[in-house]
């Protein structure tokens, strides 16, 4: 099955979580094609999770993008930190940014390894 649309995905992402009450917005447009998403959480408390594509090994069959939780729950300089790094690395890379407290962002997220 073929990948959606990075720009029809993240638009989707953001009327979802406004419509349930998040204040989710795009805070850097990527490649509309096929950009890498990043998703900045503010959990409202002082701390900041970051979620980042999953390697392709870890994504199985799925038809939409499957997401691992990078950062968790650490102080905003340092996703900002990361956000940058990758932006000079890949300039084609989409950011967005949610404010919600819980840590239940209704995507899939790849097992993490212990």
């Amino acid at each position: 099955m073929a990948s959606l649309r990075s720009d029809l995905w993240c638009m989707a992402f953001v009327r979802r979580h406004n419509d349930l009450g998040d204040m989710c917005v795009v805070v850097r447009r990527g490649d509309p094609i096929a950009g890498q998403v990043f998703i900045e959480v503010d959990h409202l408390d002082g701390t900041r999770s970051l979620f980042t594509p999953a390697p392709v090994v870890s994504r199985g069959d799925s038809a939409g993008p499957v997401f691992q939780r990078r950062f968790f729950r650490v102080s905003p300089d340092k996703v900002r930190e990361r956000i940058a790094q990758e932006i000079d690395f890949d300039p084609d890379l989409w950011v967005l940014s949610i404010d919600r407290r819980g840590d239940d962002l209704d995507i899939d997220v790849a097992r993490e390894q212990n």
